[in-house]
């Protein structure tokens, strides 16, 4: 495993999300950032020896740096009925998008099953089933796309509900999906067009996107120095010729003014690279079976490195 500064900044990241109002006592904030680097450390862990590891260090630091809440923290490690450690941005419901920890998984069982059926009356049915790990997979997927440059992988076999409860969770953030229609003229340029669409809808529209992406869907190995780009920085070199970045900076100069900003193109371009990093959200759903994912980490290292993984 390889850990560095940057998921040390994700656990702040996530400590930050949440509003003083929701934690009236050290206690639970405690628990907010255990539950933080659980999200970072201990999702990226590969094996249940490697997990069972992390949660002995986990009890040990809490137990070194915050005696007082020791005793509290026991029935979240507990071997059998442990009680869940989870905190989401629809602790009462969809719509308040507060950060904060949901009280039992019956009350997060309710809660989504009323997402899915909402979901379901406005876009193609789909059939979940919504049992215990998979509502804990769409509390994950929707803390990770709700951040600024949150971008997220999902590494599972196929069927295991990595695109359904991607498409769910951006649901509840109040995103809209894309995702690439593969055919057999399916090429850079077709790819390019709907990295367009998607930079001009969270950029100049300021509406929230997911990219949903598949390994089934990257048919040119190539496609992924666009991804990589755009988990990286967010800056694509070449997508945009020109005149397309002149009618960008155009359109976004009068917001950039009323930003207290001077309209240089340089500035308005930074600008709207900022504002791509705030609404649109990568989620890659790949499969670790066979060479290709880890061929492909290798020779792209956005892929791991500027993305949250979540094991199915």
């Amino acid at each position: 495993y390889e850990f560095n500064i940057r998921h040390l900044s994700n656990v702040f990241q996530g400590l930050l999300v949440s509003e003083g109002e929701q934690f009236p006592t050290a206690e639970k904030f405690v628990w907010l950032w255990l539950h933080e680097s659980e999200r970072v450390y201990w999702d990226r862990l590969v094996s249940p020896e490697d997990q069972g590891k992390y949660n002995v260090i986990a009890q040990a630091q809490c137990k070194k740096y915050f005696p007082a809440v020791t005793g509290s923290i026991t029935r979240f490690y507990a071997t059998e009925a442990a009680d869940p450690l989870v905190f989401c941005h629809f602790p009462e419901n969809i719509n308040d998008k507060l950060y904060d920890m949901i009280p039992d998984i019956e009350k997060m069982s309710s809660i989504l099953e009323d997402a899915l059926r909402e979901y379901n009356e406005t876009n193609a049915v789909m059939d979940l089933v919504l049992f215990e790990d998979a509502m804990k997979h769409v509390a994950r997927i929707s803390r990770i796309i709700l951040n600024e440059g949150g971008h997220a992988l999902l590494v599972g076999v196929g069927g295991s509900g990595k695109q359904s409860l991607s498409r769910l969770a951006s649901f509840i953030c109040g995103y809209d999906v894309k995702a690439i229609q593969i055919s057999s003229t399916y090429g850079i340029n077709d790819l390019k067009d709907d990295l367009k669409w998607m930079y001009n809808k969270a950029g100049i529209k300021e509406q929230g996107v997911t990219f949903l992406l598949t390994d089934s869907q990257i048919t040119n190995e190539r496609f992924l120095i666009f991804i990589n780009d755009l988990l990286a920085s967010g800056n694509i070199p070449d997508l945009f010729a020109s005149d397309e970045v002149d009618g960008i900076v155009g359109a976004l100069t009068s917001r950039v003014k009323a930003a207290g900003i001077v309209p240089e193109k340089k500035a308005v371009w930074d600008y709207f690279l900022t504002d791509i990093r705030k609404n649109l959200h990568v989620i890659l759903a790949f499969s670790p079976v066979g060479d290709d994912f880890r061929s492909r980490a290798r020779k792209f290292p956005a892929l791991v490195t500027c993305t949250v993984i979540d094991w199915f």
